[in-house]
């Protein structure tokens, strides 16, 4: 993760980690209003109800603020992914990654909105964890997915593009929240949205992995 500026100097005080905080706080609102190239230090600094030379001190750079944000939103976002567990049984284990995929969607959107951002650009900025440690991670469960399969507990498909496919419909109920809630009315538009969309996924998904019986 980047380390802030002040982190470089000394041993950050709590007054340091809560001023920190508070301009990465500041900094994803801004960011995933306006996009990289549309925010401003000034516009984080006001947010964040601090000067440009104080916030300065803590980040030198836009890029610094936003590489941090993108690194810890990164990291955030594979949680769920990581505990997929290759000796649970495959139908809960799904299901779970589908449900927490959406609870992040609900509950993160700014920060969905934000790595979406960031990829559409190229991912300059996290490039290298893509085709790193986020890889490494998506081969380890790519293979769990295979080996439930060759032991006939789910029908066979594509590991990865079974990942993506639960990455694509999962956020889309964050990156395009304004479009859901205007199609579904305002009778569906709450927050039962997501558990129906939960109930539709997890049948989907089950429904197209599942092994007919013989």
């Amino acid at each position: 993760m980047a380390i802030p500026r002040a982190a470089k100097t000394q041993r950050r005080t709590r007054i340091q980690e809560e001023k920190e905080e508070l301009i990465l706080e500041a900094a994803l609102e801004v960011f995933s209003q306006n996009g990289f190239k549309g925010a401003t230090i000034d516009q984080i600094a006001d947010v964040a109800g601090m000067s440009k030379p104080n916030l300065l001190y803590y980040f030198r750079t836009k890029e610094a603020i936003h590489k941090a944000l993108i690194q810890r939103v990164l990291d955030t976002w594979l949680d769920p992914l990581r505990e997929f567990n290759a000796d649970g049984n495959p139908e809960a284990e799904i299901r779970s990654y589908i449900r927490r995929k959406l609870e992040m969607a609900r509950d993160y959107p700014r920060e969905s909105r934000l790595f979406a951002n960031e990829v559409l650009r190229g991912a300059p900025l996290i490039e290298d964890e893509l085709k790193g440690p986020l890889k490494q991670l998506v081969d380890e469960k790519a293979e769990v997915i295979r080996s439930w399969a060759k032991a006939g507990k789910i029908a066979k498909c594509d590991p990865y593009h079974l990942i993506f496919s639960i990455w694509a419909t999962t956020q889309h109920y964050a990156d395009f929240d304004v479009q859901v809630r205007a199609v579904l009315g305002q009778e569906k538009a709450g927050e039962g949205r997501f558990e129906d969309a939960a109930r539709f996924l997890e049948g989907l998904y089950m429904g197209g992995l599942s092994i007919p019986n013989k």
